[in-house]
């Protein structure tokens, strides 16, 4: 029996036996994994309904792809920039893919994120004092602060400032002339 699962946002056509390299999941060599994503499933020509069908798979390795070179140039700018990326992924070995409930040593789902509400337990009064608090209330959002009113500048009296100098006034041509 084959199916195609979806995980790490690509999909992969797998049967019993096969070795795939996915998108990194959580676990250590030697758990057991169940892919819970599954597109399409059948066998031979005939195709099996994809919500019955489960698909588990034995973690064999935590690993790193192969070395991506990243290379940045602008040419006639003197500007090069070189940087490498290797991809964490996980290495599997399908065990099974059939209807029914997956044989499994620990267990654990890939699917998509489920989002829970937690609640916030209330201080315990009792003869000990507890240790930490509860959690602080989530703050809201700072409120933004009003500008500072500027007041008119009161003006000195003119006792207090020193009397500006004046620069001489220039002296016009004909004032030049009369001199000499």
């Amino acid at each position: 029996m084959f199916a195609v699962v979806r995980t790490g946002g690509k999909q992969y056509r797998v049967a019993a036996g096969d070795k795939i390299a996915v998108e990194k999941l959580a676990g250590d060599a030697g758990d057991t994994v169940v892919l819970g994503d599954v597109l399409l499933a059948g066998e031979g020509d005939s195709l099996a309904e994809p919500g019955k069908v489960t698909v588990s798979a034995e973690i064999i390795a935590q690993a790193k792809s192969e070395k991506v070179t990243v290379f940045k140039k602008r040419r006639r700018h003197n500007y090069r920039r070189k940087a490498g990326h290797r991809q964490q992924m996980t290495l599997l070995r399908i065990v099974s893919v059939g209807e029914g409930k997956p044989a499994a040593k620990k267990a654990k789902t890939e699917e998509a994120p489920k989002v829970e509400k937690t609640e916030v337990a209330a201080p315990v009064e009792a003869k000990e004092t507890p240790k930490k608090a509860a959690a602080p209330k989530a703050k809201a959002a700072p409120k933004a602060k009003a500008a500072p009113k500027k007041e008119a500048a009161a003006e000195k009296p003119a006792a207090d400032k020193p009397a500006a100098k004046k620069a001489p006034a220039k002296k016009s041509a004909k004032d030049a002339g009369a001199k000499k």
